[in-house]
């Protein structure tokens, strides 16, 4: 035995690997449980009494140096790779270019900023949603037809379960479980049954505001939405209400605003009358409060709501609303400034 334990020091002075690989491989070979050490180790009580202290000593000594080189080549290796630490070695072999928000997101964001200069915060609810929440409770009436299925998406032809066609859902929800005042805009995507063109798609997205406290007035309305114009679209922007209707909100109007292209004097994308529309708002109708468990003999509010498409529309001149959802990387690239 102390033959081959003297053979086994030498081969191990003498080892050399070229990768982690083989490092381990001769870790193995060496000091795993089945390895050449271990073996002596079993054969170690079939050594004469006599010889044991000489040959437990020469064995513990292989170990020992087989630890030492195993770790020795280790530190070699670790050492030639912290050299090469400024090289990112799961970087692609081509450049990739920074990638830009999404023209949507931008003007979300925008839109959601200026609000919250007015106090508002965020809500948010299900896409997913009930009659309840989408129709019943905000006063529309039982053969409307946004309750068609021309309309509205519904979930395995469930008429009580759809794809939210507003994000006015959100507001009913927030109205059921909190009192006034209630100061909240409500940013997401709705779905609608609709053809898609370049003018309409069956899914877009829309931020919502809805403002309910004591004694809020049309005026109250009037001032946040002119805030909002000129914060959006510059300050020279001047806006006009136009009579509307709607079946939660009494009275409603629809919002255009002086045309940004042309700055009113009239042009193709204004179709020459200088007012572009934006979007519709009112006053909270009554029935809606008292749907959501609100007095409406002590509180009173407004509800603004957009689409963020149209907005970008505008902003930026987009001529298609098929571009938004497309995901053509040229198309993008355009709005990196912006970003």
């Amino acid at each position: 035995m102390l033959d081959k334990i003297n053979e086994l020091l030498t081969e191990i002075d003498n080892l050399t690997v070229a990768s982690l690989e083989q490092l381990e491989a001769m870790r193995i070979k060496y000091l795993s449980k089945k390895g050449l050490i271990s073996v002596l180790m079993d054969d170690f009580r079939n050594i004469p009494a006599d010889q044991k202290r000489e040959v437990g000593v020469k064995i513990n000594e292989l170990k020992q140096k087989a630890q030492d080189k195993i770790q020795s080549l280790k530190e070699q290796f670790e050492n030639v790779d912290s050299g090469a630490s400024d090289l990112d070695l799961s970087r692609t072999a081509y450049p990739i270019s920074l990638g830009t928000r999404h023209p949507i997101l931008i003007v979300k964001e925008e839109i959601c900023d200026i609000f919250k200069r007015l106090g508002f915060s965020i809500a948010e609810g299900p896409e997913i949603e009930d009659d309840w929440h989408v129709f019943g409770s905000l006063n529309f009436a039982d053969d409307h037809p946004a309750r068609d299925m021309q309309d509205t998406f519904f979930i395995q032809n469930d008429p009580q379960i759809v794809l939210r066609t507003h994000t006015s859902s959100v507001q009913t929800r927030v109205m059921e479980k909190t009192q006034p005042p209630i100061r909240i805009i409500c940013p997401g995507r709705v779905y609608r049954n609709e053809a898609i063109s370049y003018r309409a798609h069956c899914f877009f997205h829309q931020v919502e505001a809805l403002y309910v406290d004591k004694n809020v007035s049309f005026a109250d309305l009037k001032q946040a939405l002119l805030f909002f114009a000129k914060e959006m679209f510059g300050g020279d922007t001047k806006i006009r209400l136009r009579p509307s209707y709607f079946p939660f909100t009494e009275p409603s109007a629809e919002m255009d605003i002086s045309c940004n292209i042309c700055g009113g004097k009239g042009c193709p994308f204004c179709k020459y009358t200088g007012w572009v529309e934006i979007l519709g708002c009112g006053m909270v109708d009554p029935n809606v409060l008292e749907n959501c468990g609100i007095d409406s003999k002590i509180y009173s509010g407004y509800a603004v709501g957009m689409g963020i498409e149209r907005i970008t529309n505008l902003k930026y001149q987009v001529k298609d609303l098929r571009m938004f959802s497309e995901n053509d990387v040229r198309f993008l690239r355009e709005f990196e400034a912006a970003t």
